[in-house]
């Protein structure tokens, strides 16, 4: 049996007739840049999240950058962010001039460790960039309880996490990316909600925010030759917002099948005791953007599955601060215990709505047959 890590063609094949509509529609309209498309995404997508406002722009690591940017984060300042994710959430936080800080990870969710985040925190920090990793929200409660006690700033990159909940103050139920001053979205095709190329989104409730995000994105300026500001060239093109807005409608639906996959993983594959499996917390509704499990003997496992015919992924497998990217850091691997031991014992399993049962079954005994090997 063939198992892709992702199937887009198949996710195609289900709606083609739709996306077709949509883009020929802007195609017909000419309007490439600033059409229609765009703010009925946006609108939809805020009406999704619960927020006031959704700014779509070129991608989600620039999404990220003028998220912080709105924000004021520059040069002189430092920003914590975790020690496991990709390289965009960092490299979005030096590109503004600000310095990154990193915070080691919890042992279960691999999301940054709340415990941890404090003794980070200097005369310096301006904000905290939590990453909801693999669709699992961090702990939004310590941090926004740390953020209002050193008055910092809190941008969710939320780019794996979309329609992911949170019981917030073990009272309400939010969505990734409406628990903070600002967050950011991707929308890279292999994402939960996947574009036919680049494009990202910011998101805030501040109306302010949201008009400097907006300028930002679009060279600084309020309307075509008045520039108030340099911002830069990240606007959402109105193909992408036309694609994106057919995906939409199918996004719950999407989600539920991917949480009933991860459930059917966690069932079949709780009984191999070699492997650690993903652990989520009851305040936890993710959206399993990946399935991640870890295993000492990653590497091996990973070859086995490929010669069976399954696709896996490894995120990630150098953790940020271990990056050559970051050498001027000075840091050690003992500074990121967490971090840096399960960075050789990630494996990523395939898991998208379009996945049978039968492929997670396959995928599953193949895992228990190399283990009665090994």
């Amino acid at each position: 049996m063939k198992v892709p890590f992702v199937d887009l063609k198949k996710q195609l094949s289900f709606i083609r007739p739709e996306i077709d509509e949509a883009i020929n529609e802007v195609v017909d309209s000419t309007s490439f840049i600033n059409g229609k498309a765009i703010s009925q995404f946006e609108k939809s997508f805020s009406g999704l999240l619960g927020i006031n406002y959704t700014v779509g722009v070129g991608n989600g690591t620039d999404a990220l950058f003028i998220a912080l940017k709105t924000l004021g984060i520059g040069v002189g300042d430092e920003v914590i962010t975790t020690a496991n994710s990709f390289i965009a959430t960092a490299e979005a936080i030096t590109a503004t001039g600000a310095t990154v800080v990193f915070v080691d990870i919890f042992p279960d969710s691999f999301n940054i460790d709340t415990r941890l985040i404090e003794q980070k925190i200097s005369l310096k920090t301006r904000a905290i960039v939590p990453v909801h990793l693999y669709g699992q929200i961090a702990d939004m409660d310590k941090i926004i309880q740390l953020s209002v006690k050193y008055n910092l700033f809190v941008i969710e990159d939320a780019a794996q996490a979309h329609i992911a909940k949170y019981q917030f103050k073990s009272t309400i139920w939010k969505q990734a990316g409406t628990m903070s001053h600002i967050a950011a979205f991707s929308f890279f095709p292999g994402k939960n909600l996947g574009a036919f190329g680049d494009a990202g989104a910011v998101v805030t409730n501040d109306i302010v925010y949201a008009k400097r995000a907006r300028m930002l994105a679009n060279h600084g300026r309020v309307s075509k030759f008045d520039h108030e500001f340099e911002g830069l060239n990240s606007r959402m093109d109105t193909i992408q917002a036309a694609v994106l807005s057919v995906k939409l409608k199918y996004l719950v639906d999407w989600t539920d099948k991917r949480r009933l996959l991860a459930n059917y993983y966690i069932d079949r594959l709780s009984v191999i005791q070699q492997i650690q499996l993903p652990v989520f917390r009851i305040n936890q509704n993710p959206v399993w953007h990946l399935f991640v499990i870890l295993t000492d003997k990653r590497d091996d496992l990973k070859l086995f599955l490929k010669d069976k015919g399954i696709e896996t992924g490894i995120h990630y497998p150098i953790a940020l601060p271990n990056l050559k990217a970051y050498r001027y850091l000075n840091h050690s691997i003992d500074d990121f215990p967490v971090a840096s031991k399960y960075q050789e014992n990630y494996l990523s399993l395939p898991i998208f709505p379009e996945m049978s049962y039968d492929q997670v079954d396959y995928v599953c005994e193949m895992i228990r047959k190399f283990y009665q090997k090994n």
